[in-house]
């Protein structure tokens, strides 16, 4: 099982699959992977403490966020080797003072300059699109469907942060206009454990299939 299953009770997930939920999906022809808000202000610097990284940037994740990247870097790799679509998201910093912030969440402090650039190891190549957003779906108010259609996308790969909130409100938004969708369970993280296995558990059953870099590898297109 799982590490993120291991925390749901085992009469629940007789109960959902009695219920006809966690099921698989079929990963499609041309997939395109979304890295949703990799950035400093939610990895923090590499080496802080979890405390430490939210005190400098108020929405970081700390430890588990560079822990993930190097996976993350795999993944990417995956798919620029095929040649598949790539977007990166990251905050809409112009238009947020106007349409409000992702959450309701109220901050304290500015973050510092670096807030919404990518970390060295993850940041876009010359062709990869940096979709700037305001809130916590990658869909809301944005052109990536359009983007989707005009690349003959028919299948949505998802990972970063946070499983519970921006990840999950692009995937079911995914979800919602017609793509098959999956999320790398290990290339995504959150703040909170139980946030992020509840979640990953939530979209398993209704939204997605949530799989392992290794799983993925085996159903992706050949190279």
């Amino acid at each position: 099982m799982k590490d993120w299953m291991k925390l749901i009770p085992e009469a629940e997930l007789a109960t959902y699959r009695s219920a006809g939920f966690l099921t698989e999906m079929k990963l499609g022809k041309r997939p395109a992977l979304i890295v949703v808000d990799v950035t400093y202000a939610f990895t923090g610097h590499e080496g802080q403490s979890l405390q430490e990284s939210i005190a400098t940037f108020g929405s970081a994740c700390g430890p588990v966020s560079w822990e993930a990247i190097p996976r993350i870097v795999r993944l990417l790799d995956m798919f620029r080797a095929r040649k598949l679509p790539i977007v990166f998201t990251n905050a809409d910093e112009a238009n947020t003072p106007y349409s409000g912030r992702a959450t309701k969440s109220k901050r304290t402090k500015a973050s510092p300059p670096e807030a919404n650039d990518f970390p060295d190891a993850v940041t876009p190549k010359a062709g990869e699109w940096v979709l700037g957003k305001t809130r916590a779906s990658a869909f809301f108010q944005t052109p990536l469907l359009a983007y989707l259609v005009q690349q003959g996308v028919d299948t949505l790969v998802f990972c970063g942060v946070s499983t519970s909130g921006c990840v999950r409100a692009s995937v079911v938004d995914g979800f919602s206009n017609g793509f098959a969708t999956f999320v790398v369970d290990e290339c995504c993280f959150d703040r909170s454990q139980f946030a992020h296995s509840a979640n990953l558990f939530d979209m398993d059953a209704k939204y997605a299939s949530v799989v392992s870099l290794e799983e993925l590898a085996k159903l992706m297109p050949a190279a």
